[in-house]
């Protein structure tokens, strides 16, 4: 059986470096997505058998938002997480909304393959390390919910909780304004909120907005 996957990276290296290893695993067409937009219009256009998306794509809500609509629209569909970020908050976070697997873009190039074959296979994919370091945090749920936070992504959040813009806290803290906008979607990911007025409300809830 030939299986369609949709990839979904804004980087197209990325997405070329996954076309050729699954291509030499002979897993199945691929077809690509950089932003929200057009995965979504491709998910509904090639009704695919699994999803790799990263979450860290352009677009409102990001590849959260992505994986909730395929959650929405058709459950039985695997969607496999494949992100830069090794942060078990973030692993955590997709597999609650749904995700059926995480794979760092450090792994082993052959893990990629491998984890679509075992969610094609309705199994969950996740390394050993990633698993141990969740079960730790089920054992051991931090006092602090800003825990998973960065001092930079506290930073942030301080800032956008006085209402400061993208633009205006890239000049604050010497970044770039894409930068500051890559941070907030983490941010975002790692404390399960869904807009900048939830963002707003944890800064000004948890004191950082004073």
């Amino acid at each position: 059986m030939t299986h369609t996957i949709l990839l979904v990276d804004d980087h197209p290296i990325v997405r070329a470096g996954c076309q050729r290893l699954l291509a030499e695993a002979a897993l199945g067409r691929v077809v690509e997505a950089e932003d929200v937009g057009s995965a979504l219009d491709l998910w509904r256009a090639e009704r695919p058998d699994v999803v790799v998306l990263d979450l860290n794509i352009p677009g409102d809500g990001g590849g959260m938002a992505v994986l909730r609509t395929i959650r929405e629209e058709n459950p039985a569909v695997p969607v496999l997480i494949f992100s830069m970020h090794e942060d078990p908050a973030i692993a955590a976070r997709a597999l609650k909304a749904g995700a059926r697997g995480y794979v760092t873009k450090n792994d082993a190039p052959d893990s990629l393959a491998s984890a679509i074959g075992t969610v094609l296979a309705g199994r969950i994919h996740l390394d050993s390390g990633l698993a141990r370091d969740l079960a730790l945090m089920s054992l051991s749920p931090p006092s602090d919910p800003l825990a998973v936070l960065t001092q930079r992504e506290r930073e942030i959040l301080a800032l956008v909780g006085r209402g400061m813009t993208a633009a205006a806290i890239a000049e604050r803290l010497g970044i770039s304004q894409k930068t500051v906008a890559n941070s907030c979607t983490q941010i975002k990911d790692k404390l399960g909120a869904d807009s900048a007025r939830a963002l707003i409300r944890i800064a000004i809830d948890n004191g950082l907005a004073d």
